[in-house]
């Protein structure tokens, strides 16, 4: 579930970077392109580049790319703030704020999904398209082994992992590894549900992508698209407005290193 690879990817620079201010902390951004916005965000763990490193070049071509690192991931530093969604989703408003854009397309990987399903119930007004890929908005979405899995993660297992090694190449206090990982494991080890009710009321359309073994329970994603306004007999009535993707022979990982694929669904989606 965790691990993750570096991009070999031509890797672009960014036409603009900083931090910005948000509930009591900062949040750190990269810009790509220009065009209408797009944000990321990325999977747990992760930092922008080792997410979406391979994907930004592509979308960049026509698009203005918004790629955030949540709290305590990355350049954005730890902080003792009660690590939450409905706040993570309130920092990616802010960010909004902070670079003036008043809507735009979101993009979530993952945990990222969760943020951005979040936002989308938080500030529907700011949400112009959705993109899920391979998330859930709540823990009965991913299936029973994934949530054992949650609850038995100790730091010890991303000892010289991928990960920490892209953590100690950005993050302004690398003293800081071992009080991140805590944080975020006792987040993932909690049961979480934002509400069918919640998601039925989205309006905006939504994208989800998923890999046919990435650890999704597909019951409940079926129960999930359906709450979207999908699984119908489109030809008998209109097709929905939401679009539900699944990748063959793919895991949870595997998935977002679809980089053709993934790109493929976005460009036809975000139009």
């Amino acid at each position: 579930m965790e691990t993750a690879h570096q991009s070999n990817a031509q890797q672009i620079k960014p036409v603009g970077s900083g931090y910005a201010p948000a509930n009591g902390t900062t949040v750190y951004y990269e810009i790509y392109g220009e065009g209408k916005p797009v944000i990321l965000l990325h999977g747990a763990y992760y930092t922008i580049q080792m997410n979406w490193g391979e994907l930004i070049p592509e979308l960049a071509k026509t698009r203005k790319v918004i790629a955030l690192e949540l709290q305590g991931h990355g350049h954005t530093p730890y902080s003792d703030r009660k690590l939450s969604r409905a706040t993570l989703a309130s920092d990616v408003e802010k960010v909004m704020d902070y670079l003036k854009i008043d809507s735009a397309d979101i993009v979530g990987y993952s945990f990222g999904g969760q943020v951005a399903y979040k936002f989308a119930i938080q500030n529907p007004e700011r949400l112009r398209k959705l993109v899920i890929i391979s998330s859930v908005y709540k823990s009965e979405g991913w299936l029973p082994e994934i949530n054992d899995i949650f609850k038995i993660m100790k730091p010890d297992h991303f000892a010289d992992s991928p990960l920490q090694t892209a953590y100690e190449a950005v993050a302004p206090d690398k003293t800081k590894w071992t009080q991140f990982l805590e944080q975020m494991i006792a987040s993932a080890g909690e049961p979480f549900n934002m509400g069918d009710e919640n998601i039925a009321k989205i309006t905006a359309p939504v994208l989800i992508i998923s890999g046919d073994n990435d650890g999704m329970d597909k019951v409940e994603l079926a129960k999930t698209y359906k709450l979207l306004g999908g699984g119908i007999a489109a030809g008998f009535q209109p097709m929905p407005k939401s679009q539900l993707a699944i990748v063959p022979n793919q895991d949870h990982v595997g998935l977002m290193n679809q980089t053709k694929t993934i790109f493929g669904y976005l460009d036809s989606f975000l139009q």
